[in-house]
């Protein structure tokens, strides 16, 4: 009565047990070996391509890298030149630019306590120091890291030198050679970190001496490591005034402790604004240094300083600051994350810091006490 296109079609109202349809027959097709072949070559080159390589391959190999140099350091084993370059041939400006791009953007209001509680939680960062501790007032990470701090939380010493920044101290003393420590036998060259001096009108052909103003005095420095979880602004660490700065657009090696131990002159290879005057013993420089991840150097009296921009790596910009003068304590600059700042300065034989490798400094902190310093 019914013809069976049409019982078919009313199977699955009649019968609501009936879940699927019906389909229509497929016969077996055998995939050829050819086809087979193919596909096993497709996913072959999948993991062998350029996409590949970048995504997959070079962030594993550095952190295999980084993670054995570390294993090397805890060893005090020296690294070998063929490893150094090898490090150095990863794209750490690139990151860093990327990596400042992302830390720029806008967070939504809602994900800020979240994003933020987990940096606090990770580097320990002291909140409570903050001139605002309201989390969602931030609205990205850069804006974190460089937070300001309240009035009252870093009172400025009456010693003629103090800490311009939070962080740890990497090496501090004289400086009475044109190699010095940047940590304990480990050397970087004075004349490869601050260049060619041609602020000075002296005419000594030593390097060294070309440097000092009175030739009874010598060189000291410290050197000083800002971690993620510090404050990432610093300060004026005495009253001088500036007249000079170089710029050089060197790598952004990572300048960890670490690290520090295992590569000789990673300071000089470093991307570095380095800012050259006179204080009241003579010669006073102040050098910021980058780092991986921390492509942007800001100063706050120099405007014009660009820092992580494209182009040659060996680029040096220099520029004629006239007499900038700067008190003890004032804003100087900011990092965007962690990095490292390098005093070097002229005093007497018998200048002595009551700081040593591996103490944490906060802003304000005297190097030498201001007792023993009008004692002199």
């Amino acid at each position: 009565m019914f013809p069976p296109t049409r019982i078919r079609s009313c199977l699955p109202v009649i019968n609501p047990l009936f879940k699927q349809r019906l389909r229509p027959h497929r016969p077996f097709r055998q995939t050829s070996s050819f086809n087979q072949t193919k596909q096993t070559q497709l996913q072959k080159t999948k993991w062998m391509n350029l996409r590949s390589i970048i995504t997959r391959w070079v962030p594993l190999g550095s952190v295999m890298y980084v993670g054995w140099c570390y294993i090397r350091a805890t060893i005090n084993y020296e690294v070998s030149k063929v490893e150094i370059r090898f490090y150095e041939m990863f794209p750490f400006r690139i990151t860093s630019r990327l990596w400042g791009k992302i830390a720029a953007c806008e967070l939504p209001t809602s994900l800020r306590g979240f994003v933020y509680g987990t940096y606090v939680r990770l580097f320990n960062v002291n909140l409570s120091e903050a001139a605002i501790t309201d989390l969602s007032y931030y609205k990205s990470l850069s804006a974190f890291f460089t937070r300001s701090l309240r009035d009252g939380v870093r009172i400025i010493s009456a010693a003629p030198c103090v800490s311009p920044c939070d962080g740890v101290v990497l090496n501090c003393g004289p400086a009475n050679t044109d190699k010095i420590e940047q940590v304990k036998g480990v050397t970087y060259s004075l004349e490869e970190f601050l260049g060619k001096n041609t602020w000075s009108k002296n005419t000594d052909s030593d390097y060294y001496g070309n440097l000092l103003t009175n030739k009874d005095n010598i060189l000291h420095q410290c050197i000083i490591y800002l971690a993620p979880g510090d404050y990432h602004r610093f300060h004026s660490p005495t009253d001088w005034t500036i007249a000079f700065r170089r710029h050089f657009s060197g790598k952004l090696l990572s300048v960890n402790p670490w690290l520090a131990r295992l590569i000789p002159g990673l300071f000089t290879m470093n991307e570095r604004a380095v800012y050259i005057g006179n204080w009241k013993y003579g010669f006073f420089s102040m050098t910021a240094v980058g780092a991986t991840n921390v492509g942007s150097i800001e100063i706050y009296a120099d405007p014009d300083l660009r820092t992580n921009t494209k182009g040659r790596r060996n680029r040096v910009n220099e520029a004629e600051l006239g007499s900038i003068q700067v008190n003890k304590g004032d804003l100087f600059g900011q990092f965007n994350m962690g990095s490292t700042i390098i005093l070097l300065f002229e005093a007497p034989k018998d200048y002595k810091f009551d700081i040593k490798a591996g103490d944490r400094v906060l802003v304000g902190q005297a190097f030498m006490e201001a007792i023993k310093y009008h004692e002199r």
